[in-house]
């Protein structure tokens, strides 16, 4: 998948519904977990992994650690009880969307659809 768009708009998501999977993750296994769940269709980039990683952390919605692994610094990355909350409200707009979306594409319509934007 080569369309950055669709990424951009979704990383967030993306990384804050695997970490609500997982204890705690770093960087690397993130971006390799999103490689593996995609069939490498989507390939995160370190330069828009961290800057919103680092962006999740100042909002409080993430926590991290440090280890040492292997003679090497390891940043795991968690989310706090904030985090939690808004991943699964983030996972559900999502999964909404993409429903309504598929509906737009098939231009079949599902009965009772609604999807508020919020400006």
């Amino acid at each position: 998948m080569q369309s950055n768009e669709f990424i951009k708009g979704t990383i967030r998501t993306i990384i804050l519904r695997l970490l609500a999977q997982q204890k705690q993750m770093y960087g690397y296994e993130i971006t390799q977990r999103v490689a593996q769940l995609s069939q490498d269709e989507i390939k995160l980039t370190y330069g828009a992994l961290y800057p919103t990683l680092y962006k999740l952390e100042a909002e409080g919605l993430l926590v991290t650690t440090t280890e040492i692994v292997d003679n090497r610094a390891r940043k795991y990355y968690a989310l706090t009880p904030e985090g939690k909350k808004l991943a699964k409200v983030k996972v559900s707009e999502l999964q909404r969307f993409t429903e309504i979306l598929s509906a737009i594409l098939t231009d079949a319509p599902k009965t009772k659809m609604t999807l508020k934007w919020q400006s």
